[in-house]
């Protein structure tokens, strides 16, 4: 099986979708890796890297027409899409319940397209969940990019000049992104508090060292697979009152709320940000699904009554050499998943095959994933 590894083209995105020591692994299943020209030059893996390691580097024209399987990171356009080789195979995230037109471009071009986002949060599909692995590294960058924007210390300090008091971190979401963000947090030595509708996130938030911030309801909003999901109107109300009373407090306000396949809750208004101190930070890892926090610009930062909100739509991008090693390593797993005896194997009975085929034969498979992780 020919594997293409095409370059990224959306602005600011410096990853790439497999990294040099993976070929081998790869070559070992019968999948020949070849690789478009500069696909990994912005995370610092240059073309002679790839062919040391016995793949090849070509152009995308060329890739686009000899290819078996296509792989990148981010959706293709609907017009790239329909360059891709008819009846090959895309990996890569598709987010089909927002790009309809994608969707059909792939079905028209008999593409078997998998949705890297719809790969499910089990036990089977752990080594190969990207999207978690990508949380991780945009869990970490939002607190390097907090730290780099208070104009204070993180950890406490003991000092000739007096003892300066550690900095105040208010993580909203305790998914990946904000677990990691808490022991990022926690090792940089601030003071740590973490809110998430889900109550049985407790017991992680606290073995990490941070005050997890509880509402007073007997709801749990989290769905059967361990994601979060809308709460009530009463829920939203008491939720509101406990984040602006722990907020105002905050030197540092990290969100990362998300729920599927919707737009990220509303959970940090303008008139609270505006009763933080002068100062303060506010960093949204959900600003690419119109954020968590009232002000923010989605690939913007802004300052609004001091306080400085970072809307940034690639935290991941910004440690692009790790997280495209793990980004790659969970791609091994899902290719070697996905074939057999160096050809796709598209099993219709399997769970993770199943769960992330949004095109096949011609046809839509999967027209509406309301479950898709952004």
């Amino acid at each position: 099986m020919r594997l293409a590894v095409l370059r990224e083209t959306l602005e600011g995105e410096r990853r790439v979708a497999i990294v040099p020591e993976s070929l081998r692994r790869l070559a070992a299943k019968k999948i020949q890796v070849a690789v478009e020209g500069g696909a990994g030059a912005a995370s610092f893996f240059a073309d002679d890297d790839y062919r040391a390691m016995g793949g090849t580097v070509e152009a995308r024209d060329a890739l686009a027409a000899t290819a078996d399987v296509f792989i990148q990171i981010r959706p293709p356009s609907a017009a790239d899409a329909g360059k891709l080789r008819a009846g090959a195979a895309l990996v890569s995230a598709i987010y089909p319940s927002l790009n309809g037109e994608l969707v059909r471009a792939l079905a028209a071009r008999r593409v078997t397209a998998f949705a890297i986002d719809l790969i499910p949060r089990s036990t089977a599909a752990q080594m190969m969940d990207v999207l978690s692995s990508q949380a991780t590294a945009a869990g970490y960058q939002a607190v390097v990019m907090a730290a780099a924007a208070l104009p204070r210390f993180f950890p406490m300090l003991m000092t000739a000049a007096g003892t300066i008091a550690p900095a105040r971190v208010l993580i909203l979401g305790a998914g990946v992104a904000g677990l990691t963000a808490i022991g990022t947090a926690r090792r940089l030595g601030a003071v740590v508090e973490a809110f998430d509708v889900r109550s049985v996130v407790k017991e992680q938030v606290e073995s990490l060292g941070a005050k997890f911030v509880e509402v007073s309801s007997s709801e749990d909003a989290q769905t059967a697979g361990g994601y979060a999901k809308e709460a009530s109107d009463e829920y939203k109300q008491r939720q509101a009152a406990a984040i602006a009373e722990h907020a105002v407090k905050a030197d540092v306000v990290i969100c990362t709320a998300l729920i599927p396949g919707r737009r990220a809750p509303l959970l940090l208004t303008k008139e609270v940000v505006r009763r933080m101190r002068p100062g303060s930070v506010v960093v949204d890892l959900a600003a690419e699904q119109q954020g968590n926090c009232e002000l923010t610009r989605p690939g913007e930062t802004v300052v609004d009554h001091g306080v400085t909100v970072v809307g940034d739509l690639n935290y991941a991008s910004h440690v692009a050499l790790h997280a495209s090693q793990m980004y790659s390593r969970n791609m091994e797993k899902l290719l070697l998943h996905l074939t057999k005896d160096g050809a796709l194997d598209v099993d219709l009975t399997d769970e993770i095959t199943a769960a992330c085929l949004v095109t096949h034969g011609g046809a839509i498979v999967r027209p509406n994933a309301n479950e898709t992780r952004p």
